[in-house]
């Protein structure tokens, strides 16, 4: 079943002369469940793609459509509430509100909509991520590795229709890259969250059900690895 659709997304910035196409005419579509890896050299276009399926961005052209919702068609409230309910997003240097403890950065989506915490689904995520003994502590306090937990967590305290994560990796030693990318692939597999990471990590690409190239801001390659 398909959860993404892009058709035809572009995005140019600048005007005249200056303007530079960071996405040219980029069409793919995903499947629920499925765990695609983005690659391509520095400047081809994969961040600007992750912002765009993610809300972050409005694209010159082209539509995003996430779970039949064209999310461009949303006016910037809606955008907004749709993005923390129906995306997760996972960055390189994490994101989280330093004066919020680690219970409150995870919570943070559910406490700007005003709902309150399902205390299981909450705990089933904090004790999956191994930070159930560090509820109260604030970001400063925690290793490179536990902070890029507790982004996770907060991008899957909502059960969002899709999961990106921009250089997740990026910003670790080998042993905690090793660890967050068996998190997000057991998040992939037993929950069936679909994941799509950029990356510039071949080891991480090869991991996923499908790579993604992207060259001069578009797809020069889409290869299944695993079908």
């Amino acid at each position: 079943m398909e959860i993404l659709k892009i058709e035809n997304l572009s995005k140019i910035y600048g005007r005249g002369e200056t303007a530079v196409k960071a996405l040219d005419e980029v069409s793919f579509s995903v499947r629920r469940g499925e765990f695609i890896a983005v690659v391509g050299p520095s400047g081809s276009g994969k961040s600007t793609l992750l912002h765009l399926l993610g809300g972050v961005d409005r694209p010159t052209s082209g539509r995003v459509m996430v779970d039949n919702t064209d999310i461009y068609r949303l006016n910037e409230t809606q955008l907004a509430i749709f993005r923390r309910r129906q995306i997760g997003l996972v960055y390189q240097f994490y994101n989280l509100i330093p004066v919020l403890t680690v219970e409150e950065n995870i919570a943070l989506p559910l406490l700007l909509d005003g709902h309150q915490v399902d205390k299981e689904h909450f705990n089933n995520i904090v004790n999956t991520l191994d930070l159930q003994n560090r509820l109260s502590y604030l970001p400063n306090q925690l290793s490179g590795g536990q902070q890029q937990r507790v982004s996770i967590g907060r991008a899957l305290i909502n059960n969002p229709a899709l999961m990106l994560a921009d250089e997740p990796t990026g910003n670790l030693d080998s042993k905690n890259s090793h660890e967050i990318v068996d998190l997000l692939k057991m998040f992939n597999k037993t929950h069936k969250q679909t994941l799509i990471i950029i990356t510039h990590d071949e080891r991480i690409a090869l991991q996923a059900d499908r790579i993604i190239s992207i060259e001069d801001g578009r797809i020069a390659r889409d290869e299944v690895i695993r079908p």
